[in-house]
């Protein structure tokens, strides 16, 4: 990824910038998909929001290690996943560029919808739901795509049990992604010289501690607002179709968007290490500050127009900024070596995020009962999923036609 950076006033850019791939924002990928994976096996045990397994000890820590993964890690996935779209774009075109992502995202987002959700969900419903014992088949048909006929005491949340699960970020990014198109093509019909490819030759302005801390309050204002409707763990379907959570979308859309400037303008590259430092080492001391006190204390809140949700959301907002500065700074400047292993594993890692939640509830539910505690069976599934669902990316993308949309 070669840039221009013979600008005077721009800061001055580290010596491995012009590397034609960013392997540390590789490793990054590999660090996130590992924590996406250990977060859904710590859903068993530790926070009350609804998961496929019942039932098993709780710890406070997992609890609160979930918050905190909830404030920053699908929100630096969404800048990741949007750092390389515009250059798809420039490379590809319009038209291949929505083909190009509707079969990438839109092919396992279908199939796994028709396929890894279902299983989940029948999962659920034969074991928690407490109704007479049903076939696969017929659940698929009658409950979950709803062409049976509603229970007079359907135990919910809704009706149909049809949803995306684990994949609504594979949803939402390609919402994104074509919205992104759209903007493109009105751009250029309206003879916007935005329109132009991208990057620009001499770059000249990357975010300081201003820029974050002014983006942490319009963040935090606009997300306690949208709480005030929409808490926490609430899901709607926006449109009937698209799976979103509202009370993260100012988090997500605002970091897809940072993605696309952050292309623009080789933030990645640019970003001074200070700055970096500065905003990774608050971000740990607020992660902390979590951890003392729990996150399920009573100055905090998932929503409503009170102190609580609005101190919530100020945190989480610093939370998210902080940490996503400061781990892109951080692999940056300390994680830039690469291997055969770790670009493999890099390959793998869309294919992991797909696949995953079954291996995890699978081991959630051959742990269950066994007499463990919360940590110990956490760190059993956690264990044993990252190298299983590694392992079985990678046999998957080794059959022909998958490697296309894995």
């Amino acid at each position: 990824m070669e840039t221009s950076l013979n600008d005077a006033s721009a800061p001055p850019a580290p010596a491995h910038a012009k590397d034609s791939r960013l392997y540390w924002l590789d490793n990054l990928r590999i660090a996130l998909i590992v924590l996406v994976v250990a977060h859904h096996a710590a859903q068993a045990y530790g926070p009350t929001d609804w998961w496929y397994v019942e039932g098993e000890p709780r710890s406070g820590a997992l609890a609160t290690l979930s918050a905190l993964d909830g404030t920053f890690f699908m929100s630096l996935f969404f800048l990741i996943a949007a750092y390389f779209v515009p250059t798809s774009y420039d490379r590809r075109g319009g038209w291949p560029f929505v083909g190009g992502r509707l079969l990438r995202l839109g092919v396992p987002l279908s199939v796994g919808a028709l396929t890894l959700v279902p299983g989940l969900m029948y999962a659920y419903y034969v074991h928690y739901r407490g109704y007479p014992d049903i076939s696969f088949a017929r659940y698929f048909t009658e409950v979950y795509l709803g062409m049976g006929e509603r229970p007079g005491d359907w135990s919910g949340p809704s009706w149909p049990d049809l949803q995306f699960g684990h994949l609504w970020f594979i949803q939402n990014l390609l919402a994104y992604s074509l919205l992104y198109a759209l903007c493109r093509q009105v751009a250029r019909l309206a003879g916007s010289r935005h329109a132009a490819s991208v990057p620009p030759t001499h770059p000249t302005w990357v975010p300081g501690h201003g820029a974050l801390v002014g983006l942490t309050v319009a963040l935090a204002g606009v997300t306690f607002l949208v709480r005030v409707r929409y808490p926490l763990d609430t899901w709607v379907p926006f449109l009937g179709f698209l799976q979103v959570e509202p009370a993260r979308i100012p988090q997500h859309a605002a970091f897809f968007t940072l993605g696309i400037l952050a292309r623009r303008g080789d933030w990645l590259n640019r970003l001074p290490v200070r700055v970096g430092w500065t905003w990774l080492a608050s971000g740990l001391l607020g992660a902390a500050f979590v951890f003392t006190v729990g996150a399920d204390a009573s100055f905090f809140g998932a929503g409503g127009s009170n102190g609580a949700s609005m101190l919530w959301s100020a945190l989480d907002s610093f939370l998210c900024i902080a940490l996503c500065t400061g781990l892109l700074v951080l692999f940056r400047e300390k994680a830039r070596r690469t291997s055969r292993l770790t670009r493999a594993l890099a390959a793998d890692s869309f294919a992991v995020y797909v696949i995953h939640a079954p291996i995890v509830v699978a081991l959630q539910f051959a742990f269950a009962h066994r007499g463990l505690t919360a940590l110990e069976s956490f760190a059993l599934v956690t264990s044993i999923a990252v190298p299983v669902s590694f392992g079985t990316a990678g046999i998957l993308r080794r059959i022909p036609g998958f490697r296309r949309v894995l």
